[in-house]
């Protein structure tokens, strides 16, 4: 199956649901102007009361270098995902695996993947006053040259629609947020099961969020 981060989390019950159902990783955000925000207090005390087995991805958007390896000490953090305007030599003074978030919009948001080499890259939906968590998808087929690249996938993604963006882009990973909520933040646990359900036959690639 896809490797598969549900992010957004900020209650117990939403991550333990995910695990049982196969997430490979949990997503918590520590932008204060995401609906999605968790403190790094909230996010060790949800970290402490699941399987260490699950990899844990902090979400930043242009933010400190020490506050962000505050939350890797602390939760601890497997990767962090660089959401802003960080830049390629920022994204190398870290000492875990970072993936770094591109918004598309156009063929030309692609050229801006040039400039990073990293970990992973994960490719979501533009928007003039948002970082992410628009709940949009973007146009798939825009990554039709970018077939051999470590395309991590987000923006919109749900139980209905996963299945054609996975064969349309054949991502190394998924990331799914507001596709499976009830509100901003709480995660709706029929959706959950629902989207599992849906990739149980779809094949890895070989990533994993360590």
């Amino acid at each position: 199956m896809i490797p598969t981060k549900i992010c957004g989390i900020t209650r117990i019950e939403d991550a333990k649901v995910a695990i049982e159902n196969g997430a490979s990783a949990l997503g918590f955000i520590f932008y204060n102007k995401s609906p999605r925000y968790i403190t790094i207090k909230q996010a060790m005390s949800i970290s402490n009361k699941i399987s260490k087995s699950i990899s844990l991805v902090g979400v930043f958007v242009n933010q400190d270098q020490s506050f962000i390896n505050n939350a890797i000490k602390n939760i601890p953090l497997n990767m962090i995902q660089l959401h802003g305007d960080e830049s390629q030599k920022f994204c190398k003074k870290f000492s875990v695996p970072v993936i770094k978030a591109i918004r598309i919009k156009d063929k030309e948001s692609l050229d801006i993947i040039k400039k990073y080499n990293v970990d992973g890259l994960l490719l979501d939906t533009y928007s003039e006053n948002k970082f992410g968590g628009t709940g949009k998808s973007f146009d798939w087929k825009l990554l039709n040259n970018f077939k051999n690249k470590p395309i991590i996938l987000s923006g919109g993604l749900s139980p209905k629609n996963i299945i054609e963006a996975i064969s349309i882009v054949n991502p190394i990973a998924i990331d799914v947020n507001s596709g499976v909520e009830l509100s901003p933040g709480r995660k709706n646990h029929k959706l959950i099961q629902q989207l599992f359900t849906n990739i149980k036959n779809t094949q890895s690639l070989g990533f994993n969020f360590e």
